[in-house]
This record gives structure tokens, sequence and C-alpha cells, in this order.
């Protein structure tokens, strides 16, 4: 090339090279600068949310903590008031004026029973429950109600309602301070004795009624004297009731201490209110008279649950309350927002799926006790037994924080939750969220002015490199980097060189590490197994049907090889093994541990399917005792082969973690090892399994048996060198 034409060419590629670094993207400078601010940002965010994550966990924590405490203190104080109003029953049937009462009602009752009516009595009451009480209970019921279903049928409760029932006219009130009715029955005499002391009763402990009945099933008495006052519970409308099922339990007591507590159930005679019963059995030295049946007020259940309707006080906030559930998935006590909005309410639990004229009864109602499924996680899991935190929907408004447990109460399945919103309860979170962001765009302007100071600093000897790239790509050409000075490019330029030569050279060890690896393994597994191995598969095992497994033993090589120097006691060995493994690869078996306690155990129809295998591993075993026989001719020596050998069912694979072993496992191993240990005399022995495939081949005589699992099998001892033509 002319010297012309060679400057010419170098002219070309410097104005090439101008021209690419006017059009280039970003420089180093900029892919810097972006990257500390990458790493400076990123490692801001983290640290952020790693707080974020942090403080809300902490706070739900604590809130959840927060939750526990007041459900185990609405554990305690629901429960206790059931156990003050058991213990007020059970004390009020040892007393003497009880006892005294429930005999004196009941004959007073009895007697009624045949004193004729007053004229007017049936036609009175009959009146008083189509004109009074039936519209009444439908329109506290929202249903249609055929009130003649539940008037009296006999004539002591007729007589008694039409005295004390019909007079009230349905005012509770009224009929609790009617002590007599001055009629000249003994029933009127007796009540007018005991109505001050079952009045102040229901009104000091507040409960909605107290009523006495007799061993009968009848209702002697009642204070508030209602539609159920000389009623039969055990025979009449109120027969299925909650009452009635808790009445026959206290019959049953084995001891007047007892009570028994009903569920929550719609009473027709307190028109379809919830109503829930304490029962005790009235009598004294184990004598039952009759029971005592305190009628609870609901709106003290709700005064426990609501703690008074200070919410915000006991540190639920404006979403937070405990409430009762029962096994049928229902409230057991009001719900707060029903109480506060039930405007909202209604919307709210509509909107979770609680049918539109159910929410429409619970605001008409003012309660949600029967009304207001509860279906629910806390519900469901305190159901089966349960205590525990989480967070889920609840059946009114968002994700809430809820604790759950079941409750301890005798004869009532029940289970407290207590709850609060999620948007509430992590409130701060969403400060401290804001907080984290200003202090993050914060630091990031400060950092975005340190990187691009740093890059600057930086850039300085990348730029003297470019300069020197520029000046190699302007001729200075060839295979590997040249080193042109001996700055930190030159070092660079030498320690790339370097580098790839090593790499070079680390590639061959590797191969020749590598193949070497594979030689080892060929002797540990089988070739399938290795190559699933190499290509990184993890749990490897296979399982097959029908192969023969054979468990060989060397008998005697350690007494043989203790008169002789370990290095030819090892030589000797390792010729047996050889010897071994070149009859093993003659018949098709393949090894799978040898020489482990002088142990040999190998299968056949493994690696290659073979019909045959149990006829192969006889043959091998064959050959095995032929191979002993001849090193003890030669050698003078007195070894023997102990073999076992079974057909069935087997699974192999590589088993361990930090260092793998191919093992075999399966009944015919298990077998095989068992029909090997069966005898202590040498010879080769089969299962019945492998006996009856190579009947017809090679003669068998018994040797035993051993147990399986199904009781027992024979062991065959192989007649050696007995094989007979087809």
């Amino acid at each position: 090339m002319l010297a012309g034409e060679r400057g010419y060419h170098v002219v070309r590629l410097s104005g090439a090279l101008s021209r690419g670094g006017r059009h280039r993207s970003l420089g180093f400078q900029s892919k810097l600068l972006i990257m500390l601010l990458a790493v400076s940002i990123i490692s801001v965010v983290i640290a952020g949310a790693i707080g974020y994550v942090s403080g809300t966990t902490s706070l739900r924590n604590a809130e959840y903590q927060r939750l526990t405490q007041l459900r185990e203190s609405r554990t305690r104080e629901i429960t206790s008031f059931y156990t003050d109003i058991t213990d007020a029953a059970s004390i009020v049937t040892h007393g003497t004026q009880s006892i005294a009462a429930v005999n004196e009602f009941t004959k007073a009752f009895n007697e009624l029973q045949t004193t004729p009516l007053p004229p007017d009595a049936e036609q009175a009451v009959a009146k008083y429950y189509s004109t009074v009480f039936g519209p009444t209970l439908a329109e506290r019921t929202g249903q249609p109600v055929d009130a003649s279903l539940f008037k009296p049928t006999s004539n002591a409760a007729t007589y008694l309602q039409y005295e004390y029932t019909v007079p009230a006219r349905g005012d509770f009130d009224a009929s609790l301070k009617m002590v007599s009715a001055s009629d000249p029955s003994a029933w009127s005499a007796v009540n007018a004795r005991y109505q001050p002391f079952f009045a102040d009763l229901t009104q000091r402990f507040k409960f909605e009624d107290a009523m006495i009945l007799d061993t009968a099933g009848n209702v002697v008495y009642t204070a508030y004297k209602g539609v159920d006052l000389g009623a039969n519970i055990t025979t009449g409308p109120y027969s299925t009731t909650a009452l009635a099922g808790a009445y026959r339990e206290a019959l049953q007591a084995t001891s007047v201490d007892q009570t028994f507590i009903s569920d929550f159930e719609r009473y027709v005679p307190s028109y379809g209110k919830p109503t829930q019963w304490v029962l005790s059995p009235i009598g004294r030295d184990g004598v039952i008279a009759g029971v005592l049946a305190l009628q609870l007020s609901l709106d003290e259940i709700n005064d426990v649950m609501t703690g008074h309707g200070r919410w915000v006080e006991d540190g639920l906030g404006q979403s937070g309350e405990t409430y009762l559930a029962g096994p049928d998935k229902l409230m057991r006590s009001v719900s707060r927002e029903l109480l506060t909005d039930p405007k909202h309410y209604a919307e709210e639990v509509i909107a979770d799926g609680t049918p539109e004229d159910i929410a429409e009864r619970e605001v008409a109602v003012k309660g949600s006790v029967l009304l207001q499924p509860v279906d629910k996680l806390a519900v469901n899991r305190a159901l089966t037994g349960e205590t525990g935190v989480t967070t889920a929907r609840d059946y009114i408004g968002p994700e809430a924080l809820v604790a759950y447990a079941p409750l301890e109460i005798p004869g009532l399945d029940w289970v407290l939750v207590a709850k609060i919103d999620k948007s509430e309860a992590l409130a701060p979170v969403n400060t401290f969220a804001r907080n984290i962001a200003l202090s993050t765009a914060a630091i990031v302007l400060v950092v975005s002015l340190l990187a691009l100071l740093f890059s600057r600093i930086l850039i300085r000897p990348i730029k003297s490199l470019a300069n020197a790239v520029r000046r190699v790509a302007g001729g200075e050409l060839g295979v590997s980097v040249p080193v042109t000075a001996r700055d930190e490019i030159g070092e660079l330029a030498s320690a790339f060189n370097d580098m790839s030569a090593s790499l070079h050279t680390k590639q061959q060890l590797i191969e020749d590490q590598r193949r070497e690896n594979d030689e080892l393994l060929a002797t540990l597994m089988p070739e399938p197994v290795a190559r699933r191995y190499r290509d990184g598969e993890e749990n490897i095992s296979t399982h097959y049907r029908d192969v023969s497994v054979i468990y060989a033993q060397l008998l005697g090589f350690d007494d043989y090889s203790r008169s002789m120097p370990t290095a030819e006691s090892v030589a000797m060995l390792n010729s047996l093994v050889e010897a071994f493994d070149e009859a093993a690869e003659r018949h098709g078996v393949e090894r799978v541990r040898s020489m482990q306690d002088n142990g040999l155990l190998a299968t056949c129809g493994v690696v290659v399917p073979r019909v045959d295998h149990a006829s192969r591993t006889i043959a091998f075993a064959n050959e095995l005792t032929d191979i002993v026989g001849r090193f003890n001719d030669q050698h003078g020596a007195h070894l023997a082969i102990r073999a076992g050998i079974d057909s069935g069912p087997v699974t192999s694979g590589l088993v361990g973690q930090r260092s793998k072993i191919y093992a075999l496992w399966g009944e015919a191993v298990d077998l095989a090892n068992r029909v090997h240990a069966a005898t202590k005399a040498p010879g080769v022995f089969v299962s019945d399994r492998v006996h009856e495939a190579v009947v017809g081949i090679y003669s068998f005589s018994d040797a035993g048996t051993v147990s399986n699992a199904d009781g027992s099998e024979p062991v065959w001892r192989l007649d050696v060198g007995s094989r007979q033509s087809a």
C-alpha cells in the first residue's frame, strides 16, 4: 500500500470514530452517575420499605395483643355473668321458701284442674288471644300468627289466665304487681304469699321472668303471668322449645346443685323475643319437687358485650366491637353499628350477603341476636375449638383484625370475637409512611449531588483509557489486547491477557476432572442414574415391578486374611471382586454394593429389562461359587459363598444430601436378605417366587422357611451345578 493511501484510510477511520462519538447514546460518566443514583435510591427505598413493613407488623402485633386482652377480658366478664346467674339460681332453689312454694303451687294448680271455670272464662281468654296476644305477636315477629294454637288446653291454665293474664292486657309490669286476683282459689292465696319474693328476685337480678314447673311439666307459676302460665311444656305447643329441653335435663339431674343453661330461642310468650333460660331443680336430699326457670335479660348480656356502650374507652376506637356467636353461626349479642348507625349497618351487612329482609328486621327490632349471620373465618375457627388472631373480612365493614376464642360456659357452644377495622387499627402506619416518603425524597436529593461530584472524579482515569483505546483503534490491531503503557489501563490489559490464559488452563483442568468424575460415577451407580444425576436432577428414584435381587456374602475371608499382611489380603480381595464383577457383566447382573462386610448386593433386570432375570441371577450365583472354589484350590483357602435370591418389585435411587449413595430397597431386597440369613450354612438359597420361576431349569432342596407379612414361606437351596436342559 502506498503511504498516501495508508494516510487516507487512517483519516477515514478517525472521521468514522468522531462521527460515532457524536451519535453515541450515553457516556460512561452518565452511566456511572445513573448507577450511583440507582443504587442509592434503591437502598433508601428498600430501607424505607423495610421500615414500613416492620412498623406495620409491629403495630399489627400490638393491636392483636390488645384485641387478645380485650377478648380475654370480655370472656371473663361474660363467664362471670353466667356464673353469678347460675349461683343465684342454685341458692334460690335450695331455700326453704322455694321448696315450699313449688309444693304449694303444685297442689293448688292440681286443685284448679277440677275447679269450675267462671261462666265467661273461655270466651274472655279466646278473645284475649285473638285481639291482644295474636296481633302483638304478629307485629313483633313480622309474621302472620294463628293465636289459637297457643290457647290453654287445661282447666287450670284457662282459669289462671282468665284471672291474671287477661286483666293485665299484655302489660307485664302490671301483672308483676298483681299479688292476688281476689278469687277464692287456693292458688291465689299461695300467689299472695310468694309473689313479692319472686317479683323482688326478678327485679333485683333483672330477670325477664321467674317460672316454677312441677315434675309433670306444668308451669304452675310465673312472676309475670304471661300466656305460658298453666301451660304444659312437655305436651303443648312449647314442647319443642329450648326451655322444654333444658327442663328435661333438670329433671334428670343427679344433684339439686346442678344448673342448666339453654341457648337463645324465639320464645312465643315473650312475643318472639330471643330468650334464654337458666334452670335449676328445686328439692332437698336428692328429691326433686320441681324446677325453677329464670328467663335471662338480653339487655344484660348486651351490656356486658358492649361494655355498656363504652367502646372507645375500652380501646375499640370507632369501628371495634366484641360479639357472641352460636353453633348456627348467628349472633348472640347485639352489633355495635346497629346501635350507633342502623342505616349504614343495613347497607354494610346487605353488601356482605345478608338477605335484605333480615337486615330490615334487625333495624326494626334494634337487635341482631338470632338474625345476623356471622359465617366468617374467625367464628368457624373458634367453633372448632381454636383460639387465635387473624386478619380477615368480618360480617360488616372492610377487612378487620380479629381475635377469637370458644367460651367455656357449660351448656353453651358459643364463641367470642373481638374485632376492629384494619384501616383504623393501622392508621398510624399511614403517617409513618408519609414521613418515610419525605425522608426518602430529601436523601435522594443529597445523594444526587454527591453522585455527580464523585462521578466526575472517577471518570478522569477512564478518559485516559479511552484515548489509549482510540490510538489502538487507529492501527494497532491484534488478537490479544496490547499493553502500551504501565498505567492503570496497561495493568488492566495485562491482567486481561493473564486472565484469558489462566481461564484456558483452568478449563482444561475442569475437563480432565469431569472425565474422572464420570468414571467414578460409573463405578458407584448405573449409567442411567449417573446421567440423571449429572443433568441436575435432585430426587432420583425409579420403581421396577419385577426384577431379581441377590445378596451374597463371602464367608471365611476375615479368618483367612488374619494370617497374611494387610497389603496381600487386600490384593486377594481385589482379585475376588474383579472376578465377581466380570461374572456379573457376563450374566447381565448389575452391582449395587460390593464387599461391604464381605457382602455383595446386585440386581438383574433394573438397568436392562430381562424376562429371564431369575435364571440369570441363579447362574451368576453358581459362578460365584465356582470362582470361590477355584480361589480355594489355588490358595489353599476355605472360603464359601452364602447367597439369597428373590424376585419382585424394588425401588432404586440416590439418597443423602451431602453425599449421594445409590441404594436399592423394596420387598424383593428385604426378602433376599432374609433368605440369605435363613441359615448360617454356605450355598445359594432362593425364595418361593424364584423357585417357581426356574423350577424346570434348576433343581432345589428344602432349606426351611422365613417369615413374611402373611406368615412364613419356604426357602429352597440350589443344588450347585444342577442346571437341567430345557
